[in-house]
């Protein structure tokens, strides 16, 4: 389905989990390498609550030009999944769009990095889920994930997902990490670490309001 951009896509185990966290860490650690960043995003939704919309920190962390539409096709104002929001709004997400839209922002620039909505089977559309369009981009993952207790599980459940459809995991990212993690936080590490097969990266709590505070997050 066209040549594989160059970049990542950032799920997540859940909802509330710091893929837009992780995402944003991403993109501003790209940029500061001197590398052009373009984000991308399929759905947003929630636009009804208060606080800076996910499609609009990432622009903001990549020090992106691009507008509204170019970052996320389909936007919503409840918080609910994709494709319940976008039938509350009488449509269907189309995955022919949003492949196109992705492809063109990774055109624009030497990396795009690609939030995903929720986690890898959340349904966009009653047909494609999150994973369809992570596997039609062909870019390799991060997850990010709690450090906390019960992420043992989700993490190599998500990473089982992402594998059995043929995507590469590339690292897991366990945020917010502690300032004096555990011994919870840090076997969970060294277990997902083990038994995923997995390069794990820690990511603390972020200032979003100063990107220059962040730690540089690699790939």
């Amino acid at each position: 389905m066209g040549e594989t951009p160059a970049g990542v896509f950032v799920t997540g185990t859940g909802t509330e989990v710091g893929k837009t966290v992780v995402a944003a860490a991403l993109a501003h650690t790209l940029a500061s390498e001197g590398r052009a960043v373009n984000v991308f995003k399929p759905a947003v939704t929630g636009l009804d609550e208060d606080g800076e919309a996910d499609h609009e920190l990432l622009r903001r962390a990549a020090g992106s030009a691009q507008g509204d539409d170019e970052i996320a096709p389909y936007r919503y104002g409840p918080p609910a999944s994709p494709h319940l929001a976008a039938e509350l709004a009488g449509e269907e997400i189309e995955p022919a769009r949003l492949l196109a839209a992705a492809r063109a922002a990774a055109a624009g620039a030497d990396e795009l990095v690609c939030e995903g909505v929720g986690g890898l089977m959340v349904p966009l559309s009653p047909g494609y889920l999150v994973r369809d369009f992570a596997v039609d981009l062909g870019l390799p993952l991060a997850v990010a994930s709690s450090p906390g207790l019960g992420t043992i599980n989700h993490t190599l459940l998500t990473i089982e997902a992402a594998r059995g459809a043929g995507l590469e995991v590339a690292a897991v990212v366990l945020t917010p990490w502690p300032e004096d993690p555990g011994g919870i936080e840090r076997s969970n590490l060294e277990t997902i670490a083990a038994l995923g097969d997995v390069r794990v990266e820690t990511l603390p709590r972020l200032d979003l309001g100063r990107p220059g505070s962040w730690p540089a997050l690699s790939r």
